[in-house]
């Protein structure tokens, strides 16, 4: 059974730092996308970045700088690094895997976490 298990998660404060992490369970990724998409209270589920089977990594303009997305294949984990939040970052984030098709589509994805909550302080 695949699972996707978000963490790192939590409280910061603008202009401060988080680092989120997505361990995968069940099969290997190794070969397939992995991302991250994210959703505020009223707002629709938004691309935040991802990065492909071979490695090439996509960003969504408004965290490109800030944000860096990894992944350690030998843990079978996918890495989100967030620097400089804003305000407009608080979400909760969701960890998505193999894409077969657009990777800002949602619908893209087959394999979803439960996502963790991120909380920006002014």
């Amino acid at each position: 059974q695949v699972q996707l298990i978000e963490s790192g998660g939590g409280l910061v404060q603008a202009g401060g730092s988080l680092k989120l992490s997505c361990a995968a369970s069940g099969r290997t990724f190794t070969g397939y996308g992995m991302g991250w998409f994210r959703q505020a209270p009223g707002k629709e589920r938004e691309f935040v970045a991802s990065v492909g089977g071979a490695g090439s990594t996509f960003y969504v303009p408004s965290v490109k700088g800030r944000f860096t997305i990894s992944r350690d294949n030998a843990k079978n984990t996918l890495y989100l690094q967030m620097t400089n939040l804003k305000l407009e970052d608080a979400a909760v984030y969701y960890c998505v895997a193999q894409n077969s098709g657009y990777y800002e589509h949602p619908s893209s994805w087959n394999y979803w976490g439960q996502g963790t909550q991120v909380t920006v302080s002014s």
